[in-house]
């Protein structure tokens, strides 16, 4: 069963001239074009285009899109990730959709003058939102000078300076997921050279010594919301980054 792009447009929500941009980039072509020179897309098609909107809703770019399905990734495993982060987040806003709901009802019942009648459990208040992991809090007691140069580098990035840092992130993740798959050691000078790249980036905000990169490289084991960004790419790349970072900090610096 094939669909015209009229109707896979209808269905996902996606303009008809999004899905002919993303034929002429090879990102979704169709299965077949018709005699009246009308796209057709069959069942794959249309999974491939799921895939690329939880990706994009994720924050990824298109080359980094076409990257990861074009490469060697276990695809189920990609969609488990996705809908793993996505439960996650349902659970967490409903968590803090409650703790709005009772604070709105505790005023309500404290009348005009918008108090509460009472407490039970003050923590309440604070449920689903979002705070700073512990190891987040390490690195910036261990690291002051560091977290606060970059922290100020941030903040006068433009939007359009950020959205091409993370590309450049993600898609350096993305090459080295590809090493990870195909098994390459993290010695490899081909996966050094990745990890110079990083270090690059990170030398974009601060400079770290041999100790403190050994210390990044294991906040993206460490921290879960950290992991989760490697591990959405490709199981494991968060220990196989930490470990190739091990392998550069203890050969080229000091």
């Amino acid at each position: 069963m094939a669909w015209s792009i009229a109707e896979v447009a209808r269905m996902s929500k996606v303009t008809s001239r999004t899905l002919r941009h993303y034929d002429e980039i090879d990102l979704l072509p169709p299965a077949w074009i018709g005699s009246n020179g009308h796209r057709y897309y069959e069942e794959a098609d249309l999974l491939r285009l799921q895939q690329i909107l939880l990706m994009r809703e994720l924050g990824l770019g298109l080359r980094e899109i076409r990257a990861v399905l074009d490469s060697r990734l276990d695809q189920v495993a990609v969609l488990r990730e996705h809908h793993r982060r996505l439960l996650a987040e349902r659970d967490r806003l409903e968590t803090l959709a409650r703790t709005v709901g009772r604070t709105i009802a505790e005023l309500e019942e404290g009348g005009d003058k918008g108090k509460m009648t009472m407490i039970n459990k003050p923590e309440n208040l604070f449920e689903g939102f979002q705070t700073p992991s512990e190891t987040e809090a390490e690195v910036r007691e261990r690291w002051p000078r560091a977290w606060e140069q970059t922290q100020q580098v941030v903040e006068t990035m433009t939007s359009e300076e950020t959205e091409r840092w993370q590309r450049e992130v993600t898609a350096q993740m993305i090459r080295m997921a590809e090493f990870m798959v195909a098994g390459t050691p993290v010695s490899d000078p081909a996966v050094q050279d990745e990890v110079d790249a990083n270090y690059q980036q990170i030398c974009r905000f601060w400079t770290p010594n041999a100790a403190a990169y050994k210390g990044v490289g294991r906040t993206y084991v460490d921290d879960p919301r950290m992991r989760a960004n490697f591990d959405r790419i490709a199981e494991g790349l968060a220990a196989y980054q930490r470990d190739a970072m091990t392998v550069y900090a203890d050969a080229r610096l000091s």
